[in-house]
């Protein structure tokens, strides 16, 4: 006696796939749009690296801050003038009123902003990259739902005795040396699990 099973793609899966298609395609165009909004932003306030920006061996002096990373060196650059002005001294460190804590002071300000674009770039990337993600994955679930009907056959699982042994297992009738017996009676009870 043979037996034979039919596996379906799940229902649903299409339609998970392909809203997973279309949340992908809305992260990878909002990351988009939005390393080029603050590409744009960073690039309107006409900042210009610093000609002695040693970031990346001042690979980027003199260019127009509108990226991570002539942001990353104008931020840099500007920290090492802030301390160069203060000998050293951090915002923190400086009494209450010397009047190099304002330069201090505005050059942070600065720092956190561009350090804030940086970020926002990050972001970017990791939004484009996970849409990138969601696209792979939308369309590996749209395939795998495509997928025909498989029937598997196989032999037929043996009929068991309706009568548990003593463990409340059952004992395939049709196997040799099978029986099922009452426990005997001079076997210990099993464990009381109240105690």
């Amino acid at each position: 006696m043979s037996s034979t099973v039919t596996v379906r793609p799940t229902r649903g899966v299409r339609g998970i796939g392909l809203f997973t298609i279309i949340a992908g395609a809305v992260m990878i165009v909002a990351g988009i749009l939005v390393w080029i909004l603050v590409a744009t932003q960073l690039s309107n306030e006409k900042i210009t690296v610093s000609g002695d920006a040693g970031f990346m061996n001042g690979m980027f002096q003199g260019d127009a801050v509108r990226g991570p990373l002539t942001a990353f060196a104008q931020a840099d650059i500007i920290n090492q003038h802030a301390l160069n002005s203060t000998d050293g001294q951090t915002y923190a460190q400086l009494a209450q009123d010397d009047p190099r804590r304002e330069v201090v002071m505005t050059a942070s300000f600065l720092r956190a902003s561009l350090f804030t674009s940086v970020v926002s770039f990050g972001i970017c990337v990791l939004v484009i990259a996970l849409g990138v993600l969601f696209l792979l994955v939308g369309s590996a679930l749209r395939r795998l739902a495509d997928g025909p009907e498989i029937a598997i056959a196989g032999a037929a699982a043996p009929s068991l005795s309706s009568d548990p042994d003593y463990y409340g297992r059952h004992a395939d009738p049709s196997a040799p040396g099978a029986t099922v017996s009452e426990p005997p009676t001079d076997a210990a009870p099993p464990p009381d699990v109240d105690r």
